[in-house]
């Protein structure tokens, strides 16, 4: 999903960032040769050109948002650390039926074994269930706008500075006031691409 492209997640323990090509030969790839990761993930192994097209799927795909883990003390301790140094999984949601808004499904894999057991994949989930909630379109961007209201997304906000309208998948008050303190620390920067600097 093309949503995310420019945008980085900071949480406490993770880092989130787009999935981009880069990801694929340096450590995705490596990961997904694991037999056990492809039991854990329900994934049949694939070859470097098809892990390379099913990386272009997950960024295109208006049904499908990924963003890669990154170990966050890794990334802000390191300086001029890598994403690739600091990768230790991803967060994938994606939505089942284009009718019904309401179902989908958010997986977690945290592929590094010495990061298992952190609540790195906790916060991951949650920093994703709080990016997926909200969606901010420039305001010229007609099709992505009608295509979020189509899935029930209902404009909550529009900044003129910007040029961007923010629209909402509603939740109960008492869902969403959970996961807002559960994600209060989670901070969203601009990311360009792997030429984000750690913090």
């Amino acid at each position: 999903m093309r949503l995310n492209q420019n945008t980085m997640l900071l949480g406490k323990k993770v880092v989130l960032v787009p999935y981009t090509s880069e990801h694929v030969p340096s450590r995705y790839h490596e990961w997904m040769k694991s037999e056990e990761l492809q039991r854990l993930t329900a994934s049949e192994p694939l070859t470097l050109e098809q892990e390379y097209a099913m990386q272009r799927s997950w960024r295109e795909d208006a049904d499908k948002c990924t963003f890669i883990v990154l170990d966050a003390e890794k990334w802000q301790a390191q300086p001029g650390a890598t994403e690739e140094s600091c990768m230790v999984g991803d967060v994938n949601l994606f939505l089942t039926d284009l009718e019904d808004p309401t179902l989908g499904e958010i997986e977690v894999m945290i592929a590094e074994p010495s990061s298992r057991g952190k609540g790195l994949g906790t916060e991951a989930v949650l920093a994703m269930l709080s990016y997926g909630f909200e969606a901010k379109i420039g305001q010229e961007n007609e099709p992505s706008i009608r295509m979020f209201q189509k899935l029930h997304f209902e404009q909550v906000a529009a900044s003129s500075i910007f040029q961007e309208v923010t629209l909402r998948l509603t939740v109960s008050e008492s869902e969403h006031q959970w996961l807002l303190e559960q994600t209060s620390h989670v901070e969203e920067k601009p990311y360009r691409d792997g030429s984000a600097e750690p913090c």
